[in-house]
């Protein structure tokens, strides 16, 4: 969708006047995040006149032009002992095309990639900046200021020469002249709105804030304080960040919890008022564990294949196998308390335990993994209620 988009952990929380995080600093994150998206898509955008500066910086490196010497004004010859140093002659007419025309061979051999193994030495600005968060009264926590910033170009900005490969300088210096080209005043003033107009918060584990039982003491004494800090923020509030202040009023926010213990009538009555649209979610089914083991990028099968070929194992699950891990998962899940898809990380770890810890003694062998071998592991153990409830 391209908006602004933070996700937090309602469990992070307290209420004002305890030690902890601010309510308020979700509101921050996201401006940071509507900023952070904001500058990457106006950096990408100059990213053909960055990279010609990158280039003319490098042969000015590669061909750097000769420092005169100028001579030394009348008034100050008593300080030079009265000598008076010649005068560079000024560069002729052919000196400058020779030059220029060593520059362009240069240019081409550069672009062409010939040069990126020579080295040279650029300089490099360091980051002197030192971020100090704000403590103190109510919603100035996590703001932070940088010193930087404050005191603008007070303090000169420190760099260091490194001698790095051209094809590393070209990376340096492409990043530095993109930070010159792109107005971060204009970045923030987007950023500002798009956060106000189009950013989205999800806020998890909502349910870990209700107090069980409705106790006003223990653990449980900042609970409904979070929820009531939290009324303000969703239905509509301005908030000071370090950009300005922005506004919650049109910010699209979702809760989402198991609601294993309590249930969403036991949130603060308000609460409930701004979370109209209520949305169950289905358990996992056979089918859905299946494809959650296979089809993710980063799947757990794929991650343990890749685990286990830096020891030189070649590992492979057959249809059969994924299928019967599916369903002793989902047979886990209605026995035992429904954990969803976590259920398969611990099942497929236990098959492959001793596969897994002989590894390094099994180089170069193949090892497939098929119904039997699953059913044969992991079947006794989901019988025996007593270890199953440790295990699994």
């Amino acid at each position: 969708m391209n908006a602004p988009f933070v996700k937090v952990e309602a469990t992070k929380f307290t209420e004002v006047g305890y030690v902890g995080r601010d309510v308020e600093s979700i509101v921050r994150e996201l401006t940071d995040a509507a900023v952070a998206m904001v500058k990457k898509r106006r950096i990408e955008e100059v990213q053909d006149p960055a990279a010609e500066r990158t280039e003319q910086r490098i042969v000015d490196i590669l061909l750097p032009r000769p420092e005169k010497k100028t001579r030394v004004p009348e008034f100050l010859r008593a300080f030079t002992g009265g000598k008076q140093e010649p005068a560079e002659p000024e560069p002729t007419e052919e000196d400058e095309r020779l030059r220029e025309s060593t520059r362009q061979k240069l240019l081409s051999l550069l672009r062409a990639g010939k040069l990126d193994d020579r080295e040279v030495e650029v300089e490099v600005s360091e980051s002197s900046g030192v971020a100090i968060p704000m403590l103190g009264g109510a919603g100035m926590d996590s703001m932070g200021i940088n010193i930087n910033e404050m005191l603008g170009n007070l303090l000169p900005k420190k760099t260091k020469r490194r001698r790095v490969s051209v094809a590393d300088a070209r990376r340096i210096i492409r990043a530095e002249e993109a930070e010159k080209l792109i107005d971060m005043d204009a970045v923030t003033r987007e950023a500002l709105e798009m956060a106000q107009e189009e950013g989205i918060v999800f806020l998890d584990e909502i349910d870990k804030i209700v107090a069980r039982g409705g106790g006003g003491s223990g653990p449980d004494v900042s609970r409904e304080g979070v929820q009531r800090d939290l009324l303000p923020i969703v239905e509509g509030t301005t908030v000071q960040t370090k950009y300005g202040p922005v506004t919650t009023d049109h910010m699209l926010f979702i809760a989402a919890g198991a609601f294993s213990s309590v249930k969403p009538s036991d949130l603060v009555p308000e609460l409930q008022g701004r979370f109209p649209i209520r949305v169950e979610l289905q358990a996992l089914t056979r089918d859905d564990l299946a494809r959650i083991l296979v089809e993710p990028e980063n799947s757990l099968i794929r991650q343990y294949q890749a685990l286990l070929s830096v020891e030189g194992v070649t590992l492979e699950f057959d249809d059969s196998a994924v299928r019967e891990i599916a369903h002793l998962a989902e047979r886990m899940n209605g026995e035992m308390e429904n954990i969803g898809a976590r259920r398969l990380h611990t099942m497929v770890e236990y098959l492959l335990d001793e596969i897994s810890f002989t590894a390094p003694e099994r180089k170069d062998e193949k090892i497939t993994i098929g119904e039997e071998m699953v059913r044969d592991r992991l079947t006794p153990l989901i019988g025996d209620s007593d270890v199953r409830r440790y295990l699994l």
